[in-house]
């Protein structure tokens, strides 16, 4: 049903951290955690788990190397992204 998916999209991008994460992917080919968590002055699990909100949303892709786990914005969340700041734009 289409409701659940503009909901479960809506309740991911309801947080000023998650936000502050789509700004901090914006542009970027792709983000470490760690590097992540210190550009949005946060801890590392707290990023982590405000990540892996956005990666159920299917608004993020990742990518696991070695030990790191990468993240960037998917084609669904670039486009979410800019209508965000649109709205920004306006308010």
């Amino acid at each position: 049903m289409k409701e659940i998916n503009i909901e479960k999209i809506l309740k991911a991008t309801a947080s000023r951290r998650r936000l502050a994460i789509f700004n901090c992917l914006q542009g970027k080919k792709e983000l470490s955690v760690s590097t992540i968590a210190k550009q949005i002055k946060l801890s590392f699990r707290s990023t982590s788990k405000h990540l892996s909100i956005l990666y159920a949303a299917d608004l993020l892709e990742k990518e696991q190397r070695s030990v790191l786990m990468f993240y960037k914005l998917s084609t669904k969340g670039q486009k979410l992204f800019s209508m965000i700041s649109d709205i920004d734009s306006i308010v």
